[in-house]
């Protein structure tokens, strides 16, 4: 495992405007997000999609935070993202991928009315997304280039949900917190793997693992 790279300096708090500019979203692509927000705003409080905070963070912590793997995986056109949620990052990478030829996201849940609620955006917004109500570690989908995950479970048990995708050649990006190299350390006593722990553009103490070369030991 390479060293972590230094923690970037934080940086304020971004609205809709600011997320815009410092990404360089088009007008269809924020459109397409303002819809999405007013999706998960109507619909979380009856299915807990996401945490309280979320709603307030939404351009500068959870959109950021998802965006950013793409300039990491700028050739990736088709990507699963596991235990999809509520959509980050999966369909914030669908709504930035609409139009490329030949993208495709595997939305991947295995609560069905959560999945009812991915179905619910990607129709809304005429994504390149496909939902799947079932676990990760047991659909069998065609190689994807991109294997990603957002606060679905420590790395011991997350490297067994991703590895049918690795084992097919995906690359994995996954968006963790502060104790990323501690659950990487824990889940080499039972995998084989390369990883690089690379700096969060959205959170200082957070951080994205790239993972590589996943076997079991």
């Amino acid at each position: 495992m390479t060293p972590p790279e230094a923690a970037p300096a934080a940086t304020p708090l971004l609205d809709r405007e600011g997320f815009a500019a410092a990404v360089g979203a088009t007008p269809a692509q924020m459109a397409d997000l303002d819809r999405y927000l007013s999706l998960l705003s109507a619909r979380n409080e009856q299915m807990n999609l996401v945490g309280p905070s979320a709603l307030g963070e939404f351009w500068s912590r959870h959109v950021l935070d998802s965006v950013q793997l793409l300039q990491l995986a700028p050739d990736a056109k088709t990507w699963a993202d596991v235990g999809a949620g509520g959509g980050f990052p999966g369909l914030v990478l669908a709504i930035f991928l609409k139009g490329v030829p030949g993208a495709k996201v595997h939305l991947i849940e295995s609560m069905t009315k959560r999945c009812r609620f991915l179905q619910e955006v990607t129709d809304a917004l005429g994504l390149p997304a496909v939902v799947h109500n079932a676990r990760a570690e047991i659909l069998d989908l065609s190689p994807v280039a991109v294997v990603t995950a957002r606060a679905c479970a420590p790395f011991p048990r997350l490297l067994g949900y991703v590895a049918p995708y690795m084992r097919k050649g995906a690359v994995g990006l996954f968006l963790k917190g502060s104790n990323a190299a501690a659950e990487l350390e824990e889940a080499a006593r039972q995998w084989r793997f390369e990883a690089r722990l690379l700096a969060s553009r959205s959170d200082p103490s957070g951080r994205i693992v790239r993972l590589e070369k996943l076997s079991r030991v």
